[in-house]
Parts: C-alpha cells; sequence; structure tokens
C-alpha cells in the first residue's frame, strides 16, 4: 500500500511525495492526456525495459562529468526535434544525477514544462529527488547552476533498491544518517542499532526509515523552500564533500558526505560545541557501516575549492555543524579560521 506526503506552501500543495511502487502507482499520478518523455540513463533504461519502454524517453550519460550545461542543451535539442510543447510532461527515472537534469531541463525547455519523478537509488530517495533543487555542475564545482522549482511528484520505490551495488546503497546511507544527525535523534539511532547487512536486506525497514529522512526534509522544505534560513542545515557535510567532489572522483557523493559529516562533528565538539563522546558516537557509526573516512584529497587542494563554494560569500562561508544528535547550526565563518581549524581535526 502506497503512502504519501504532501509538500505545501501557504496552503497551497507544492509536490506530492509517493512511497510505493511503479507498477501500481505511476499510472495514476501522470496528467491524463498529456503526452509523456521519460529522460534517463542507459543503464536505467536496459534494468527496467519493461517500464522505459511503455514512454517515448531519451537516454543521457551516467556519473558526474555528464551534469553539465552540455548536457541540457543535448536534452533540448532533442526535445524540439521530437517536437515537444508546452504540454509535455517530462519523468524522471532515475537517480539523483538523472532527477537534477530532469528538474533542469522542465524547468528551463519552452520557460518551464511538468514534471515528475521515478526515484531508483536510495541517495535520491531521501534526497536529490526531494525538496525541488534542479542544476548541474561547471567545471567540476558542483550544483554551481540550477534553479528551485518542485516536480509534480516524486515515486519512491523501495523495490527498486535491490538494484543498486553495496557501494551505491551505503552512499544512500551517508545522506540517511545525515538526516537523522538534522532532525532526528531516533532515525540515527535506529539505525545505530541496525547492521549494514540488516538495512541491505530488509525492504519493509529500509521503506520505514526513508520515509521518516523524507518527512524531516520535506517539512523543512515547507518552512524555507528556498533555502534562506533552515534549510540550510540540509548542506551538513556538503561543504566538505563537494570540495573533495570537485578535487577527485574516488569517492561517490553520498562517501563524500560521509567524510564532510565526520569532519564537521569533530570541527564541533573540538569548538565545544557538541559533546565529544556524541562525536564518537557519530564517527563511530559511518565507519560501522563501512565508510572509508580518510581524506583522499590534501588540505591545500580542498581549502582552495571551499573559496568558490556557493555557500561563501566574501572571505566567509556558512557551514552546518552538530551541536547534538539530532540537531545543527548554521554559521558563517572566515575562510581563514576555517583552514586553520580544519587543518587540526583532519590531519
Amino acid at each position: 500500500m502506497s503512502r504519501i506526503l504532501e509538500l505545501s506552501r501557504d496552503g497551497q500543495l507544492m509536490s506530492r511525495i509517493v512511497m510505493g511502487g511503479w507498477e501500481h502507482d505511476l499510472h495514476p499520478l501522470l496528467p491524463w492526456g498529456h503526452r509523456v518523455i521519460v529522460i534517463t540513463d542507459r543503464s536505467i533504461s536496459t534494468r527496467y525495459r519493461r517500464l522505459i519502454n511503455q514512454y517515448e524517453h531519451i537516454l543521457i550519460g551516467k556519473g558526474e562529468r555528464i551534469k553539465t550545461l552540455e548536457t541540457v542543451a543535448q536534452v533540448h535539442r532533442e526535445l524540439i526535434k521530437r517536437g515537444a510543447d508546452r504540454q509535455t510532461f517530462l519523468l524522471g527515472i532515475g537517480g539523483g544525477i538523472v532527477t537534477d537534469i530532469t528538474g533542469f531541463v522542465a524547468s528551463t525547455f519552452m520557460r518551464g514544462v511538468r514534471f515528475g519523478f521515478v526515484s531508483t537509488t536510495l541517495l535520491g530517495q531521501v534526497d536529490a529527488s526531494v525538496g525541488g533543487k534542479n542544476g548541474v555542475n561547471l567545471d567540476g564545482y558542483k550544483n554551481m547552476i540550477g534553479c528551485f522549482n518542485q516536480p509534480e511528484f516524486v515515486l519512491c520505490d523501495i523495490g527498486m533498491l535491490r538494484t543498486l551495488t553495496t557501494r551505491q546503497f551505503r552512499a544512500g546511507m551517508a545522506e540517511l544518517i545525515k538526516t537523522g544527525l538534522i532532525g532526528n535523534r531516533v532515525l540515527f539511532e535506529m539505525v545505530e542499532a541496525l547492521r549494514f547487512e540488516e538495512l541491505q536486506r530488509d525492504p519493509l525497514l529500509m521503506a520505514d526509515l526513508v520515509l521518516m529522512a523524507v518527512k524531516i526534509k520535506a517539512e523543512i522544505v515547507e518552512r524555507d523552500e528556498r533555502e534562506s534560513g533552515e534549510r540550510r542545515k540540509l548542506n551538513l557535510g556538503h561543504t566538505v564533500a563537494h570540495a573533495i567532489e570537485k578535487c577527485s572522483r574516488v569517492m561517490l557523493h553520498g562517501e563524500a558526505v560521509a567524510v564532510g559529516c565526520v569532519v564537521m562533528a569533530r570541527l564541533s565538539a573540538q569548538m565545544g560545541l557538541l559533546p565529544q563522546r556524541e562525536a564518537e558516537r557519530i564517527e563511530a557509526l559511518f565507519v560501522r557501516m563501512g565508510f572509508d573516512l580518510n581524506m583522499p584529497v590534501e588540505m591545500d587542494r580542498i581549502v582552495a575549492a571551499l573559496r568558490k563554494d556557493k555557500k561563501s560569500a566574501g572571505d566567509q562561508i556558512r557551514i552546518v555543524l552538530p551541536t547534538a544528535i539530532g540537531r545543527c547550526e548554521v554559521r558563517s565563518v572566515m575562510f581563514d579560521w576555517l583552514d586553520e581549524q580544519l587543518r587540526k581535526v583532519i590531519e
């Protein structure tokens, strides 16, 4: 049985998040009588051939390297070639890269067309596809070009997680743990009480955890859709993670987020904001989930990348610091100070 969360703004429905299965729940979500064009990648089109072949579809590549304006332009050209118009509905089926590109294409093609997502990865279901952020990278800098625009729906099919590799599943767990750190101690402690293998093989348990994580994010987005205040907390771990991703392709996004969360926990404890025992619990959970927490890039390159982060302003940058498991705060700090403190907690 499907479960539905609704995101509203000023009493108006913005988006629906549906926990269900694509075979039963997708068709009723699509606008009746509208042409549907799917945007997906080749691996998804192969894995879910029966789903994809029901619709016209446009295939894009895989990986962060294709999350660019060039890919967006290619999809725009294909839509024009196919005679798509303002009544066309775009459906992104895939992980966070597919949904980011689909949302950005839909928001800019003919000044905007309707769109929705089927999220196929754990990282996408708990974070990337939810909340209305759509963007692409520029010269390796993460999501430097983008917009806020809500999909009409996000369908999260837990059954699709069975096709993920262990590494992909683990990367998604980083975002789930991050969400617990931000706003739900119970979620963090539920994961803390389980082994990675238990999570990986129990879809009913994962459905409950994903729903908890999505509720947290949805509530924050409802209060601050355009990231002017509270929504900034969702960037916990991402400032360092994006710097890692700019400098190296060794880590998946979730793996870099895990490193970033632990670095921020160590920094917060060093500042006296987070009890040391809680910082140790945070780090211990990421280790037990199988993450490598070693910084894969030298600090000079990380600091240089931080200065180009979109959360920077002049000589300052906003960072998110956990102050307890389930609570965090946003602070603006000087780059020189951050450089000095990061070297203490990392090296």
